[in-house]
């Protein structure tokens, strides 16, 4: 492998000469020269690829194994999207390279004082002896190589959730009948991009056209100022409104200024100064056949995998099976607002009272399996965004997650043959692992999120001393309900998420209620059964058409 070298000086055009018989002369306005790098320019390039290949190359054990663990016959879109999104550099704090708090940043400055002192360590031993000037060039030009590849895969698996609008879900029915009060501003944020999904689409075009730049050298530059703008804002927005993922997001706008580093002085002397400019590229040339095939095959297969095969997993996704929104369709008859007309408990009549902190205020039955009610008590907040790869509609909990004022989701079992529905609290005190894979906390992860394998140990402990089948629903009650692993389309299976529906836990601790329904065309429907504290209740809705004034979209996620 060998080097070509296109070196030019940068100059300002040079006054046209005159000669004696006022004649004007042609001047050349570029001189090629001869690259030399400085020793200040050689000390700051060792720290930079030691701390640049330590961030941009997996270093976790635990990468490696869910690439191997991958079927690679039957893939889901987080399978390829945990490939892009990982952490490396080094784990003090326990969210490696990335997470939701400011200890992110303090891994970013732990692995830049090391890659310092290994940078001066570098320059120790080659003062030793002479280094070829072509040495630091073809390393510069490798280093830029991976820089760009791993900011060009990361930034497409992000753009591709929001180009197929998934990451921020149109607001469901139970979400739109909440108070804006009862929300937090990073709540807020996110359905204000959800019920705009066009406007998500495009961010979304700009990301991962960001990253199909980064593919190729001489577009490069294109790309990073993209994506330096694109994820710049990004950061900014998650530090107004509190989104968790600034950290991730300040990772791309790193990798894009590191890119941009070389041609800010050349975009400065074009555009400012007005100067011709010629840039300066250094280029390997692979003499060997096998090289050139290498290259070419390598890039087209990282093409065809993350734009072509990425871009149809995360199509099913958003037609079957959106990863924040419940996959399975819910008792169609059931769907919409109510007004609670009635509620008893324990035979006891209670009238609606805003100021009762038993009885519901109103109820919703969602277009997927969930129910909503709100009563006038508060209710712990869950602040993770429902972020992460939850493949069971339990887990998926972003219908509550920023949310207070009283507001319950339950995910229900319907056993249509009986009309009898079967919840469970989608809010947990212990949460459930969401995305461990490679450090990576979810998008907007929490806090909660990276103690959650310790506190899922804790819960496993209880499941083992009763290892007997789940009494909640009965095994006759199951064969009614069917099995919900495959109740979706079956273009949506995956290995993913039938091993998780494997190792799914048995005697959750969770709050249940069991209710049989009674309805004819939906428009009244009676619930009686017992709700969490083992109370007997009984709960008339009448149907409401409630108006909003935000016009429904037409492009939702999700076939229901």
């Amino acid at each position: 492998m060998s080097l070509v070298q296109d070196t030019y000086i940068e100059t300002a055009p040079p006054a046209t000469p005159v000669n004696g018989n006022g004649k004007t002369q042609a001047a050349s306005t570029t001189t090629p020269v001869a690259s030399v790098w400085t020793s200040t320019q050689k000390i700051l390039f060792r720290i930079a690829f030691i701390f640049f290949i330590s961030i941009a190359i997996p270093n976790s054990a635990e990468w490696y194994k869910l690439v191997l663990h991958i079927d690679w016959t039957n893939l889901h879109y987080r399978d390829l999207y945990d490939i892009a999104r990982f952490g490396s550099g080094i784990n003090l704090f326990g969210n490696k390279l990335f997470g939701s708090t400011l200890l992110g940043y303090a891994n970013w400055i732990i692995m830049l004082i090391l890659a310092t002192a290994g940078g001066f360590i570098w320059t120790w031993i080659v003062n030793r002896r002479k280094t070829a000037r072509a040495e630091y060039n073809l390393l510069y030009y490798w280093l830029r190589v991976v820089v760009r590849y791993r900011a060009g895969i990361g930034i497409i698996g992000f753009g591709f959730t929001k180009l197929l609008p998934v990451q921020m879900p149109y607001p469901s029915w139970g979400v739109l009948n909440t108070n804006v009060g009862d929300m937090t501003a990073q709540k807020l944020y996110w359905l204000s991009i959800g019920i705009v999904p066009w406007y998500q689409i495009f961010a979304g075009v700009v990301e991962v056209a960001a990253g199909s730049l980064l593919f190729f050298r001489r577009t490069t530059t294109i790309g990073s100022i993209l994506l330096f703008g694109a994820l710049g804002d990004i950061v900014y927005v998650n530090f107004a409104y509190d989104g968790g993922v600034h950290v991730y997001s300040s990772y791309f706008v790193l990798l894009a200024a590191f890119l941009l580093v070389q041609d800010v002085p050349k975009i400065y002397n074009l555009l400012i100064l007005e100067r011709n400019t010629v840039p300066v590229n250094f280029y390997p040339v692979f003499n060997a056949k096998w090289q050139r095939f290498a290259r070419v095959g390598l890039k087209a297969a990282t093409i065809f995998i993350f734009l072509v095969v990425l871009f149809y997993l995360q199509l099913v996704n958003f037609w079957y099976d959106p990863y924040k929104q419940p996959s399975v369709a819910g008792v169609k008859q059931l769907r919409g607002n109510y007004a609670v007309t009635e509620f008893r408990i324990n035979n006891k009549s209670i009238v609606y009272n805003p100021l009762d902190t038993v009885r519901w205020q109103e109820a919703t039955f969602e277009k997927w399996s969930s129910l909503t009610f709100r009563i006038n008590k508060p209710t712990a907040l869950d602040l993770s965004n429902g972020g992460g790869d939850p493949q069971r509609d339990i887990n998926r909990t972003f219908e509550l997650t920023g949310v207070g004022g009283g507001q319950r989701v339950f995910h229900y079992y319907a056993d249509t043959v009986n009309n009898v529905l079967y919840l469970e609290d989608k809010y947990k005190d212990i949460p459930d692992r969401r995305n461990r894979a490679a450090g990576v906390g979810g998008d907007g992860g929490t806090d909660q999120n990276l103690n959650s394998d310790r506190n899922k140990k804790k819960e496993a402990k209880t499941t083992k001393q009763k290892d007997t089948a789940d009494k909640f629903i009965p095994k006759e009650a199951w064969k009614n309900i069917g099995n919900e692993v495959a109740m979706i389309d079956h273009r949506a299976a995956s290995t993913r998420r039938n091993r998780e529906f494997a190792e799914a836990p048995k005697n959750e601790k969770r709050n249940r209620m069991l209710l049989h329904y009674e309805t004819t065309d939906g428009s009244r429907v009676i619930l009686t059964g017992v709700n969490e504290n083992k109370d007997s209740i009984y709960v008339v809705l009448d149907r409401i058409n409630r108006p909003y004034a935000l016009s429904e979209s037409s492009l939702q996620a999700g076939k229901y």
